[in-house]
């Protein structure tokens, strides 16, 4: 990826299109007068790119702090070395309006309905992106809940059911364009694009924890400090909250000595 000069580049997780590119990024370039360069992708995938140094920028916001250690340490090439969580957003079904199973929705359980024929089903990569994965997770999860044992199979077909799995970013339009009649989705991705959301049983409910962190090789560290600091600070935080997303008390993990002075002030 090329790396605009004089601009923070940041690599963020699928489901925060919207937030980024119509919330935080332009309120930054406002705030600061420094330009917002964003890529969305799966955030497993988006971190396999920064380990082999296939994309190059200064900031990475994930959807699961897990996929963050997997840049730490020697092991992994120390690609970052500290990430702040900062927001969460939990898991729910989308259904598109338009959609033949939509009244069902409002009117049966929720894992009926996806076992109805002929319903299109939408979720993303467990492989590459974490909601694939928590997807799956719910589903497991659901099978016990609700003492119907095969319920995940019977909705999802494998792990990689080619005829459900779609790349993160492109996962609204697609239920947007009547492509879908459903999707698992998180909450600020419904709630930004005004897709009905059928919530699941707190019990059973997996969320995204968000989390940013600066990359050691930055190629424009103080655009990235500033963006960091932005995010976390009361008016990204604010951004994020009209977006749909929890906020959380910002939880620091890694070696302190590289958090830079813009986020060390609000952890304190």
């Amino acid at each position: 990826m090329a790396v605009a000069a004089g601009a923070v580049n940041v690599l963020y997780a699928g489901s925060l299109v919207n937030v980024m590119e119509r919330g935080v990024g332009p309120a930054f370039e406002k705030a600061t007068g420094e330009q917002f360069r964003g890529y969305a992708g799966g955030s497993k995938l988006l971190a396999n790119q920064i380990r082999a140094k296939l994309r190059a920028a200064d900031v990475f916001v994930s959807a699961n702090p897990a996929v963050n250690e997997g840049l730490m340490g020697a092991a992994n090439g120390n690609r970052i070395a500290w990430y702040v969580s900062f927001a969460e957003s939990p898991l729910v079904i989308g259904c598109s309006p338009r959609s033949r199973f939509a009244a069902r929705f409002k009117s049966r359980p929720w894992y009926q309905v996806l076992e109805e024929p002929g319903i299109r089903i939408g979720r993303t990569d467990p492989t590459l992106d974490p909601k694939g994965a928590l997807t799956l997770k719910l589903m497991q999860s659901a099978e016990t809940f609700y003492r119907m044992p095969g319920l995940s199979h019977r909705v999802l077909g494998s792990p990689e059911n080619a005829a459900q799995v779609f790349p993160e970013e492109a996962l609204v339009g697609r239920l947007q364009s009547g492509q879908l009649d459903c999707g698992f989705f998180y909450s600020t991705e419904t709630s930004d694009a005004g897709i009905p959301a059928v919530k699941l049983p707190a019990g059973i409910t997996p969320k995204a924890v968000y989390t940013i962190a600066i990359l050691d090789d930055a190629p424009d560290r103080k655009a990235a400090d500033d963006f960091a600091g932005y995010l976390l600070g009361a008016d990204g935080r604010r951004i994020l909250s009209e977006h749909g997303l929890s906020i959380q008390a910002l939880k620091l993990v890694g070696n302190p000595a590289g958090v830079p002075r813009s986020v060390r002030v609000l952890l304190q």
